[in-house]
């Protein structure tokens, strides 16, 4: 069968788009959506997305990490899911959809930056040196000094596989902070088991976790990743943080069909 995709980055972090409105896609063939997603023998991407109808929302948006297996919300994927939509002609600058942790609602500007809402925050554990959230997906922050040099891969595993997070495991932020409301973010991603681009959960649990620890007063964040910059803003009261958006650009970087 040949398949149509379209491959989608948002600040580095590259996704497979599918339209799977017509429920053709294999969706239990984990080793497919491996092979898609491999760099070598395949399209090459972070992960893939199926973009699929839903009775009460624009649309639904179903995740697969890099190995294959569905997961956890990813708010980059998620902006770029919108301006697939956008594409296909689902939506026009506005979306409300379905993702695996509920409803997301969405702007796209002419110029393809996306503002997701992302799910409300009220659980936070601080701990001496790093701080735990969930985002949409579960996130471990910690400041380092040297951020530059540090081997991501290597540091985030420890973490990711340690005691601390058991089997399920935790996506691994290390940080720095360069002024009163930006911050440098390196991520290791659970699922790719590697460091990304950027991580669009990430930087939203480092913009809140900041927030939160008082090394910021403000409520609209710098997030520098390796693949750009993002932007979260929020409301918070009382340690709730509501209204909370990760901003930044979501560009379509080809389409093309594969045999599978």
């Amino acid at each position: 069968m040949e398949l149509t995709f379209y491959k989608y980055q948002g600040t580095g972090n590259d996704f497979v788009m599918i339209d799977n409105r017509s429920q053709f896609f294999p969706k239990e063939n984990k080793q497919l959506i491996e092979k898609l997603c491999d760099r070598r023998f395949g399209i090459g991407a972070d992960g893939l997305i199926l973009l699929e109808n839903h009775a009460d929302f624009d649309f639904k948006m179903v995740y697969y990490n890099s190995d294959g297996n569905e997961s956890s919300m990813c708010g980059n994927g998620g902006r770029c899911l919108v301006a697939f939509a956008k594409q296909m002609g689902v939506v026009k600058n506005k979306a409300k959809f379905e993702a695996f942790d509920g409803y997301h609602f969405a702007t796209i500007d002419d110029e393809g930056i996306v503002a997701l809402q992302m799910k409300d925050v009220d659980a936070i554990k601080n701990e001496s040196n790093y701080t735990f959230l969930n985002t949409g997906s579960p996130h471990h922050v910690q400041l380092v000094n040297d951020l530059k040099n540090l081997d991501v891969k290597v540091e985030g595993a420890k973490i990711r596989y340690s005691d601390l997070y058991g089997n399920a495991g935790s996506n691994i932020n290390f940080v720095n902070q360069l002024a009163n409301d930006i911050f440098a973010v390196r991520t290791y991603e659970r699922g790719v088991e590697d460091e990304t681009l950027s991580c669009g959960t990430g930087v939203t649990a480092v913009a809140i976790a900041m927030h939160q620890l008082g090394k910021t007063k403000n409520n609209i964040i710098d997030l520098n990743v390796e693949g750009g910059k993002l932007k979260v803003q929020f409301d918070e009261d009382n340690g709730s943080y509501t209204n909370v958006f990760l901003i930044g650009p979501a560009t379509f970087v080809f389409e093309g069909k594969i045999e599978i």
